[in-house]
């Protein structure tokens, strides 16, 4: 048996190529949307793929399911529990007409890719239809299984958020029962023998738990005894009341992944390529009208940027920020080094991000703008600064940072919004009021500063953060 997992840094998203050598045939479990990278470790190893699977309905990213039966002809094996409300609406829609070859499993059933068998499990808690794949190396001699998939289940150190139906995707009230949901899905893996390897769908950094562990597999046995969340299940009561509290909050684009993937999310066919800008077309962009990502620096971007661009460096944030700030119809253009678009291009594609219309480097934006004149630049203080701001004129402390951080203390007065959720909570925010922004260090405040200032609004960094607040012995609420 061929075993690879393809990890997505920036999502924490982990997919597995797994085949069987002797029959070439191979399957891959919750892949994202661009797909070649799966195809290619595939050939790679002398194997093609003829299966895809999905544990659920992902609200992280956008599925390449649908992408790979495309493809490879690959037949899709996906959920067919948790009730009508989650049922998979893009079977029948293939590109050129017609039905995806495809198997709906309910817990239980088995299927096989050549000699290795995969047993689907319900285990509802993260979404109702959530199964693991328990995987069996029938061709190696064996007839108990190597592993269990278990998507957004249980993961190193953590198990799956129940709350994201509520919190994320607006079903009120649902948090609660899909947390008994989760416990009872728990006690049922408790009883898997410890030696079973354990593949979970994401690790640390994921928005998907609270304290994922940044090992990338584990074993059953290793998860009992060490897993706080498994520990919490010695009983119901306990164990809902510590799996529903710290979940941070999830990005704006959670929601919309969860509608794409159920309703099919748009056949990609390759990848954008967007063409490099000339500095008319430059010159006629209109910050208000289009989504311009410019991924420079925070001191390059705040010295001068076009008007209305978007603060979003290529780090580890950058999916959540771009996925939460930018509508999924806007024309967008990146300002990225050349040998990083590409990497942009793949991180926007992968939460549904595809209309790209065209990309400049730093170098020929910078030149743009000390030719052309000022451009809009952003405001920024340090904390003597923010403590004259607040002692001499109407401003509004905004904290971006995560509730458990903003509880644990915070400027006083401020008003919190965490920075995934800017969007939704504009209307508490009047426009004739003076902004002062900060989160831990001063880097998600930027990224906050910049939508702000998009939006119309006047917003000022706070450099350093609350940490340069703290440190200053600045007065601090708790």
């Amino acid at each position: 048996m061929f075993l690879r997992m393809l990890y997505d840094d920036k999502l924490a998203q982990a997919a597995y190529l797994i085949g069987c050598q002797k029959t070439g045939e191979a399957i891959v479990i919750d892949p994202e949307r661009d797909v070649d990278r799966y195809i290619a470790a595939a050939a790679a190893n002398g194997l093609r793929i003829t299966a895809v699977a999905e544990t659920h309905i992902h609200a992280d990213f956008l599925s390449g399911a649908r992408e790979l039966a495309e493809r490879t002809g690959a037949r899709v094996f996906l959920s067919d529990e948790g009730g009508p409300d989650w049922t998979y609406q893009w079977l029948n829609k293939k590109a050129a007409a017609g039905t995806y070859a495809h198997r709906l499993l309910k817990d239980g059933d088995t299927f096989s890719v050549g000699n290795i068998e995969f047993k689907a499990v319900h285990t509802p808690g993260h979404t109702p239809e959530h199964i693991c794949f328990l995987v069996t190396d029938c061709g190696g001699g064996a007839t108990e299984p190597m592993g269990i998939a278990t998507g957004d289940f249980v993961f190193v150190g953590d198990v799956g958020r129940p709350d994201l139906l509520e919190t994320a995707a607006g079903q009120a009230g649902a948090k609660e029962p899909a947390a008994r949901a989760m416990f009872r899905s728990i006690r049922r893996f408790a009883e898997f023998p410890d030696y079973l390897q354990v593949w979970p769908a994401h690790g640390a950094g994921s928005a998907c738990g609270k304290a994922l562990g940044a090992v990338p597999q584990t074993t059953v046995g290793y998860e009992r005894r060490f897993n706080p969340a498994i520990a919490a299940a010695k009983n119901e009561g306990g164990f809902v009341d510590f799996v529903l509290s710290g979940q941070p909050e999830p990005p704006m684009y959670f929601a919309r992944m969860k509608r794409q993937n159920k309703e099919g999310p748009r056949v990609l066919g390759d990848l954008p390529r967007p063409p490099e800008l000339t500095e008319d077309q430059l010159g006629s962009l209109d910050g208000r009208k289009v989504a311009i990502v410019d991924t420079r620096p925070w001191k390059q971007f705040k010295a001068g940027h076009i008007p209305g661009s978007l603060h979003i460096p290529q780090d580890s944030m950058f999916p959540a920020v771009a996925g939460s700030y930018l509508g999924e119809a806007e024309k967008i253009y990146l300002v990225a080094d050349a040998a990083c678009l590409a990497e942009a291009v793949r991180d926007l594609v992968r939460i549904g991000l595809d209309n790209l219309a065209g990309w400049i480097s730093p170098a020929r934006l910078e030149a743009f703008i000390a030719r052309a004149g000022p451009a809009a630049a952003s405001g920024e203080v340090d904390v003597g600064g923010a403590r004259d701001l607040l002692a001499s004129s109407t401003v509004r402390v905004l904290d971006v940072r995560r509730a458990d951080e903003f509880a644990q203390g915070h400027i006083p007065g401020a008003a919190h919004i965490a920075y995934p959720r800017l969007p939704e909570h504009l209307k508490d925010l009047p426009c004739s009021e003076r902004l002062l922004v900060n989160c831990r260090s001063g880097a998600r405040s930027a990224r906050a500063c910049a939508y702000l200032q998009r939006q119309g609004y006047d917003a000022t960094n706070l450099a350093g953060g609350f940490l340069a607040w703290e440190e200053a012995g600045a007065p601090v609420e708790r």
